[in-house]
C-alpha cells in the first residue's frame, strides 16, 4: 500500500449535484439547512401527548405517473396495506417496502398509547411528497402539515421518512 487513499464510494452530495446539473438546474444542489430550527421542547409529558406520523410515501397507485404530488392524509385507525414508494430513493436490492409498518409504524404507536407510553395517536397520519425542493417544503408542505396537525390537536409529529 502506498499511502494513497482510494475513495470506494460515490458521495451522495456529489451524485446529486451531477444529477441536478444534468437536469439543467442553474445552481448546484445544497443540503437543506435552517439557522432557526423549528423544534421545541414538549409542552406536556409524552404520556399525555397526541402523536402523529408523517411519511414521504404516497397513497398506493399502480401507475407511477398517478402518484400524489401534494400533501395528503389517511386514517391512523385503518393503516394502509400498501403505499407507493417506487419514486423514492432507497436500497431496492437489499430491502423492500411491502411491510408498511416498518416505515409507518401506526400499529406500534397504537400499542404505545394502549400501554400509556404516549397519550394517543392522531386520528390521521400525514403524507408529504418527496419533491426535493427546499422552497416547496418550507413554503407549502410544512405549513399544510402544520395546519392538519393543529386541526387534530397533535402535540408531537414524527417523520417516518424512507
Amino acid at each position: 500500500m502506498t499511502g494513497t487513499t482510494h475513495r470506494t464510494h460515490v458521495s451522495y452530495i456529489d451524485r446529486t449535484r451531477l444529477y441536478y446539473a444534468a437536469l439543467g438546474y442553474p445552481r448546484p444542489y445544497v443540503y437543506a439547512h435552517h439557522h432557526e430550527v423549528p423544534f421545541a421542547p414538549l409542552a406536556k409529558p409524552l404520556a399525555k401527548s397526541r402523536v402523529a406520523l408523517v411519511t414521504t410515501a404516497s397513497p398506493w397507485c399502480a401507475d407511477p405517473a398517478d402518484h400524489v404530488h401534494a400533501v395528503w392524509s389517511g386514517s391512523s385507525e385503518t393503516p394502509p396495506d400498501r403505499l407507493f414508494t417506487d419514486n423514492l430513493a432507497w436500497d431496492k436490492e437489499s430491502t423492500h417496502t411491502r411491510d408498511v409498518e416498518s416505515f409507518l409504524p401506526l400499529r406500534t404507536l397504537a400499542e404505545a398509547a394502549a400501554r400509556g407510553r404516549i397519550g394517543s395517536v392522531s386520528p390521521r397520519f400525514y403524507g408529504v411528497p418527496t419533491e426535493y425542493s427546499q422552497n416547496r417544503t418550507v413554503s407549502q408542505d410544512a405549513p399544510a402539515v402544520l395546519a392538519m396537525c393543529r386541526e387534530d390537536a397533535v402535540d408531537v409529529a414524527l417523520i417516518a421518512a424512507l
